[in-house]
């Protein structure tokens, strides 16, 4: 059975020495990142895929943590953009049967310059999608100057796919400074997920790009678990809400809220959670989930969720045709990768 790994994450090497001379704030990137070899030495990445190789397993790769746009100027993350993307092309050129494909990712604090680059990426250097932050140094992603952006990938009929991003910068409680405990993280980034989610649909630009598709990393985030306030409880918009007239929203939407929703496609990236992944694969449905595990942030830092993952969706129920459409035929459809002979 093959599987395509739609949302790992890798570091190609020239943006990774560039990285490591960045100063200030974004000079932290290197320390972290230090301890996990997989996400940035080549040889180390296959050795982890190697382990994999009875189940021919190749990957779709993307940038990790975190989106160029919080490591410095708009001419930094434009320039950092380049070099990644140029990185990732030619890891798939140079290793078909490692890399079968990738996500171009951009400098979205310079939205005409990241609009122009995903062009570039689609155009020239045949990226497969988009990755794209829950945020954008704080501001939403349904803001128009971000537009264009979604308006390209649609262009192309490439897929945006949304990857939290949420620090511990932001407080759980007013009368804190900080996260504690990571909650920013377990917590923090589903619930970030979650709300570009919803931005995207209340916001008009599924309504104005209805092509337009979009993946939620960690298997949409919230929404399954929260099936019920999704539906009914967004039917309702606006009961709740007192200092605010809501009363145009619903009727200002082609379709109900619920219904935008199950229209996301999703990953099974969520740790090695069983219930999880029941929950995910009910609520998307087997066209629309696929397989991911999140490598290398497991902690074995490389294989763990690769492992853990496999075996929970074979421990599941399937058609045979449903088992090969979350793990590579939905993959190749949505990211127009080359089908197997």
């Amino acid at each position: 059975m093959r599987y395509v790994d739609a949302f790992c994450h890798f570091f190609p090497d020239a943006l990774w020495q560039r990285m490591l001379k960045l100063e200030g704030a974004a000079a932290g990137i290197g320390a972290r990142m230090r301890g996990v070899p997989c996400i940035y030495d080549l040889d180390e990445r296959f050795r982890v895929m190697d382990l994999f190789k009875h189940h021919d397993y190749t990957q779709v790769i993307s940038l990790g943590m975190p989106p160029l746009e919080q490591l410095g100027t708009p001419e930094l993350s434009t320039e950092l953009a380049r070099i990644a993307n140029d990185g990732q092309a030619e890891l798939v050129r140079k290793h078909p049967d490692r890399f079968v494909g990738f996500l171009a990712s951009l400098p979205m604090n310079a939205p005409e310059e990241a609009t122009k680059e995903a062009e570039r990426a689609f155009r020239d250097l045949g990226a497969n999608g988009l990755q794209i932050h829950s945020n954008i140094n704080g501001a939403p992603i349904d803001e128009e100057r971000f537009f264009p952006i979604f308006e390209m990938a649609a262009k192309y009929g490439k897929p945006v796919c949304l990857h939290p991003s949420r620090g511990n910068e932001m407080p759980d409680y007013r009368t804190e400074e900080k996260s504690k405990y990571e909650i920013w993280w377990t917590f923090g980034w589903p619930y970030e997920t979650s709300a570009a989610m919803a931005r995207l649909v209340f916001g008009g630009v599924i309504d104005r790009l209805p092509e337009l598709k979009v993946l939620a990393h960690h298997l949409g985030a919230m929404v399954p678990y929260f099936e019920g306030r999704v539906g009914p409880g967004w039917d309702q918009l606006g009961k709740r809400t007192t200092d605010e007239d809501l009363s145009h929203v619903l009727p200002g939407l082609k379709r109900r809220p619920f219904d935008y929703f199950k229209d996301f496609y999703a990953d099974s990236a969520v740790f090695g959670s069983r219930a999880a992944t029941v929950c995910g694969i009910e609520f998307y449905g087997p066209d629309k989930v696929l397989f991911a595990s999140d490598c290398p942030f497991d902690p074995e830092r490389g294989p763990g969720y690769i492992r853990e993952t496999i075996k929970v969706l074979e421990s599941m129920e399937f058609s045979a045709e449903d088992r090969e459409k979350i793990n590579f035929r939905n993959a190749e459809k949505l990211f127009g990768l080359k089908p197997r002979a």
